[in-house]
């Protein structure tokens, strides 16, 4: 069961994911993009590690409040984007545990709602390339009985081969759209974005 102490612990962990690869992220947008991909996320996962768990008896407030906070300081697209996938997981939680079919549920909501918010599709060169084959693998692995654990590993190999599967693409969304061929050939700083997040749940949700 995921439990608030559960989803803090995920948060702070992402949070220090984004720090770590900050400039990795910023240099992939410097290429397609803004050049602030890193820094924005940076910012906005610090003042979500900052959130006081204790303040949030529920999953679903926490991640809640999440979401409203990357809203409020994230630059750009990312910061409704992300919060969107976060305001939309919290609607799966119904008490004070989530259940592994519900975290799967979760998923699906919230990547249900970025695509509903950002107009994109796989194969358009965005983070849905990553969030879209780590639901699905989640979703598949949970209802064939996996444990969550389990489910979030085969869901972080997917989301890690879908940020590598945009290289090639052509941008078709967002500021790299702008650039046509030439955004062919570096890594989508959205889907790399996705792909660590979905490696930091694997590691600290069971």
């Amino acid at each position: 069961m995921t439990d608030t102490a559960a989803v803090a612990t995920w948060l702070a962990d992402f949070a220090a994911l984004v720090h770590e690869n900050a400039n990795l992220l910023t240099d992939l947008d410097r290429q397609i993009g803004d050049a602030d991909h890193g820094s924005n996320m940076e910012r906005g996962m610090t003042a979500v590690a900052a959130l006081d768990p204790g303040q949030y008896p529920e999953p679903a407030a926490l991640l809640k409040a999440a979401g409203m906070t990357l809203v409020s300081t994230v630059g750009g697209a990312s910061g409704p984007l992300f919060g969107t996938f976060f305001l939309r997981l919290a609607t799966a939680a119904t008490g004070p545990d989530m259940s592994p079919a519900e975290f799967a549920a979760g998923l699906e909501a919230g990547l249900a709602g970025v695509v509903a918010r950002g107009k994109a599709s796989e194969g358009d060169k965005t983070m849905i390339d990553s969030l879209a084959p780590a639901v699905r693998a989640c979703q598949e692995a949970i209802a064939g009985g996996d444990s969550l654990a389990d489910a979030l590993h085969k869901a972080a190999e997917a989301a890690a081969a879908g940020r590598d599967a945009t290289v090639p693409l052509i941008a078709r969304k967002g500021r790299a759209s702008y650039l046509g061929e030439r955004s062919r050939g570096v890594q989508d700083p959205g889907a790399t974005s996705v792909a660590l997040l979905i490696e930091s749940a694997a590691r600290t949700l069971h």
